[in-house]
């Protein structure tokens, strides 16, 4: 299989890793499908990095709703995505993938300091680089951050993982008329306000040119045939024909 883009970000939610089952913040059997699914393309020569939200433990704009202060209540999701970013480190590694956590938040006991060309140089070293603390400041969203780290490691593609299968028109678990796209412009997914990702990181990728590919992370072989440019979920690019549903 060819490889089409050969350096990508990954953005992972936290609350895929919740089991709401069992009550696990954490739940190893989809840690470990997570770190198989990441090696499957590091194996074929992709460089890869990580951007993980802390959903599954706390949420800012959740905390605040509860009279949490919205300032503290994001740097608590920061320090969220640390524990996510150090567990998927670890199941990375059980692997044999090397892997290095990076934060925005000066923790030297727990990671490295977030330096733009020290990841660069993790990456030529096929090391996966996981990136935890958002950007270091609150009100901007992990979404924002993948796009932002996107953009700084020169990433060909930013792939969006979901528990479901692209961007639709609708909710499909609200609306059964509702159609996915096959390809979204920016513009489109601007104007249209989806909630997949948010506006900043919509426009960060549009202005630095960088494809966004929405997908189901637990279908099949899903990143192999992402990077292999296979069509995966929705595309997000510049298209000069415009969008196109399925």
């Amino acid at each position: 299989m060819s490889l089409k883009y050969r350096r990508v970000l990954l953005k992972l939610s936290g609350e895929v890793l919740l089991n709401r089952q069992t009550g696990q913040s954490i739940d190893p059997d989809v840690l470990a499908q997570m770190a198989r699914n990441i090696s499957a393309i590091v194996a074929k020569g992709v460089s890869v990095a990580v951007v993980l939200g802390g959903g599954n433990i706390f949420r800012g704009l959740s905390g605040e709703q509860s009279g949490v202060d919205r300032s503290s209540g994001d740097y608590m999701g920061m320090l969220a995505t640390v524990i996510n970013a150090l567990a998927l480190q670890n199941a990375l590694e059980v692997l044999g993938i090397p892997t290095r956590v990076q934060t925005a938040i000066a923790m030297p006991q727990v990671a490295e300091p977030f330096i733009q060309r020290k990841a660069m140089r993790h990456l030529e070293k096929q090391r996966v680089v996981i990136f935890g603390a958002g950007t270091g400041n609150p009100y901007f969203s992990t979404d924002t951050a993948a796009a932002l780290r996107a953009s700084e490691i020169g990433a060909d593609l930013l792939l969006k993982a979901t528990k479901v299968d692209g961007i639709y028109t609708a909710d499909p678990q609200k609306d059964p008329a509702a159609k996915r796209y096959r390809r979204l412009t920016y513009q489109d997914a601007l104007t249209q306000s989806l909630k997949v990702m948010d506006s900043a990181a919509f426009a960060l990728c549009m202005e630095n040119r960088i494809p966004i590919v929405v997908f189901d992370f637990f279908a099949a072989q899903c990143l192999e045939r992402a990077v292999a440019g296979e069509p995966v979920g929705t595309l997000v690019a510049d298209f000069d024909q415009g969008s196109e549903l399925y």
